[in-house]
Parts: C-alpha cells; sequence; structure tokens
C-alpha cells in the first residue's frame, strides 16, 4: 500500500554503526581467518537489525546501514575490472586499499556494479518502508586512484560514471525509487565541481528514480577532512540532474543556508540536523529549533530530515538516540508547519511504529 509522506519527513544519508564484534570478523575475513559466506550471513543479520532500529525509531525513509562495505571507496572500487590492488589484506577492514591503473579500464560489460542491485533487494524484501539507497560517485572513486593510464581524471570519472548508470538502471528495474551519489571527497577539491557534476550526470541520465547528491566535509573516523562552506557548489550544482541536495549543517552551523537561497536552488535539500562526529545526543527541541531556522530561508515543501552523515562512527546506543530526537522534532516542527502532508509517491508502512526504547527511558 503507498501513502503519503508527511510534510519535513525524515531520512537517514546512509551508514549505520558497525558494533565492534563485526569490525572484528571483517577484518578476519579479509585475512582469511573466515569466509565470505559466513560474513555475508553477518551482513544479512546486521542489515536487518538496522532497518529494525530506523523503523523503531519512526524514520520515514531508512536504509541498509551500507553494512555491506568496508568503507566508502573499496566496495565498489575492489571489484572494478582493470584495476590493480596488489594487497588485499588489511589490518583493519575500514583502511583504504592501495589502488592503481596503468591503462585505460577494460571496455564497459554493463555488470561491474551489477550487485547492487542485489543489495537494494534484499533490503526491500525486509522493511516496507521507503528505501534510499546510496552509492559512492565517479569523482570521489577517481580521487582514490593511483592513475598512470594516460586518461586525464575527468576521462577516467566519466569511465566511472557510465559504469555507475548501468548500475542504477539495474537498480530501477528491481524496484529502487530514491538513488543517492555520494561525493564525500568533492569538499576537497572544490576547484573540480564542474568536472564532478557532469560526471553525477553521466551517473542519472536515463534513470527514472528520484536521485539525491550528498556532499559533506569528510566523516572519516567522525572527524571532518576539509573546513569551508557550500557555496563552492554553486552555481555548478544547478546543473546538477538531482532532486535533492543532501547537506551537512548540524555540526557546520546554517550560515551556508543564505547561499542556497542566493543562488535558487528550487528542488529539496536534506536537512542536517544531528552532528554524527559527536557522541552528545542532540534533544528534540534542538532538533526542532534547527529546522524552524532552516524555515525562515526555505519551504517546508523543500526539506528533508537527516543526520549531516552517516551514523557509522556513532555507538548502537547513541545513533538510537539521535534518531529517535530526530524523529521527535521533526514531528514537532510539522506541528509549527500547519499544513497537510504532501505526497512523494514512496511505499511506507501503514503499522503504527513502536516507541524508541532509549528515548522512551527503557
Amino acid at each position: 500500500m503507498h501513502e503519503q509522506l508527511p510534510i519535513l519527513p525524515t531520512a537517514v544519508v546512509g551508514s549505520y554503526p558497525v558494533p565492534e564484534w563485526m569490525e572484528r570478523l571483517k577484518t578476519d575475513c579479509l585475512r582469511g581467518r573466515l569466509s565470505s559466506v559466513q560474513l555475508a550471513d553477518i551482513h544479512e543479520m546486521a542489515i536487518k537489525a538496522a532497518l529494525r532500529d530506523q523503523e523503531l525509531a519512526g524514520v520515514d525513509i531508512v536504509s541498509d546501514g551500507e553494512l555491506r562495505r568496508d568503507n566508502d571507496i573499496d566496495y565498489f572500487l575492489a571489484k572494478l575490472p582493470g584495476l590493480c590492488i596488489a594487497q588485499r589484506a588489511k589490518d583493519f577492514y575500514f583502511d583504504y586499499y592501495d589502488v592503481a591503473l596503468d591503462k585505460p579500464l577494460p571496455p564497459q560489460s554493463g555488470q561491474e556494479f551489477s550487485w547492487l542491485a542485489d543489495d537494494y533487494a534484499f533490503t526491500a524484501s525486509h522493511t516496507g518502508k521507503p528505501i534510499k539507497f546510496s552509492f559512492t560517485g565517479p569523482f570521489s572513486l577517481a580521487c582514490r586512484i593511483t592513475n598512470t593510464s594516460g586518461l586525464d581524471r575527468r576521462a577516467l570519472m566519466e569511465a566511472i560514471a557510465h559504469r555507475l548508470n548501468a548500475a542504477a538502471h539495474a537498480l530501477a528495474a528491481r524496484g529502487a525509487t530514491l538513488l543517492q551519489i555520494d561525493e564525500p571527497f568533492l569538499a576537497g577539491q572544490p576547484s573540480e565541481v564542474v568536472d564532478a557534476v557532469a560526471a553525477i550526470n553521466v551517473v542519472t541520465a536515463g534513470v527514472n528514480v528520484s536521485w539525491a547528491l550528498h556532499v559533506c566535509y569528510g566523516n572519516r573516523y567522525a572527524r571532518p577532512l576539509w573546513e569551508g562552506h557550500y557555496d563552492f557548489l554553486f552555481p555548478a550544482v544547478l546543473d546538477a540532474n538531482v532532486d535533492q541536495l543532501v547537506l551537512e549543517f548540524a555540526r557546520k552551523g546554517y550560515a551556508d543556508l543564505p547561499v542556497i537561497e542566493k543562488f535558487g536552488w528550487d528542488r529539496k535539500i536534506g536537512l542536517g540536523v544531528i552532528d554524527v562526529k559527536s557522541q552528545q545526543v542532540e534533544t528534540a527541541d534542538v532538533v526542532t529549533n534547527r529546522i524552524r531556522a532552516a524555515l525562515e530561508l526555505v519551504p517546508a515543501e523543500q526539506l528533508v530530515i537527516n543526520p549531516d552523515c552517516g551514523l557509522r562512527n556513532l555507538s548502537g546506543a547513541v545513533a538510537r538516540a539521535k534518531l529517535g530526537a530526530m524523529v521527535e522534532g521533526a514531528v514537532a516542527a510539522r506541528r509549527l508547519v500547519d499544513q497537510t502532508p504532501v505526497v512523494d509517491q514512496l511505499p511506507v508502512v501503514t503499522d503504527e511504529v513502536a516507541p524508541d526504547p532509549i528515548t522512551q527511558g527503557a
């Protein structure tokens, strides 16, 4: 059954906390002490638990928690034909591989990232909620490749983008309705935003879904990699064929919102209201006040409420509490708007959501 999403719908950005025991098992698999079949079973169990946490918190749009991924890069590059990874064992699963390209990528098969559609289908089989499914974008993937192939970075980005476009078509064919491109490295090289947007448009071309673009200032080990302001995105990002910008605000403050208004962004904004780099849990009132401040510049119909970035670096308990506060704060903000829900035409469950045991004091 399909229902309307509420005004100011809540969402997650992508990743979910990885427990320490799971970190050890991921590393054991990479070092040959655990089979990939066993690890796949562990991933599936963890994804189902992450979905349940998000549902219990009352989040409107959920994700698989990106729990199959070592990090934001290796899950993609490790399986891309034509790349060289000399050493695949890791001391810690979250470390980056050293990836090299010494000749142009082989001809595209259309299957390079085909497993993403299976990942989505598994997630969809375990929730009735709308799903945001994310993958790392061509700019950030290209940044992690030592490229001596003779291709310039723009050509390399485009080649990767075509392969991601094939994956996006496969995702849409399996029922995905909201896809997100993550570009965590773009804030570190703002002068390349025009080329990055061109590659993003290759990814989205011809794929009839709602598209989000997430740009943050880095979230590796819960630390920002760069500082700055989102004005570097404009005006280039106005040409991006995406429906939503998902941005980091809670940690940085809301001084960038006037910049977005100034350049005339008329699509949705994923408003970061939860600081994922802090273990301190926001109150629902803090979240409501952050949304209220944004509403002074951005119409409610354009706002989606989410954390700044992924929740990977938080403990499970803190992540659940932060999500509970986010949902409670968004519900209060809806009352301020005093407006009927808007239609997003995404599937949601009709069952009443159970209370979050942390936010309810259990």
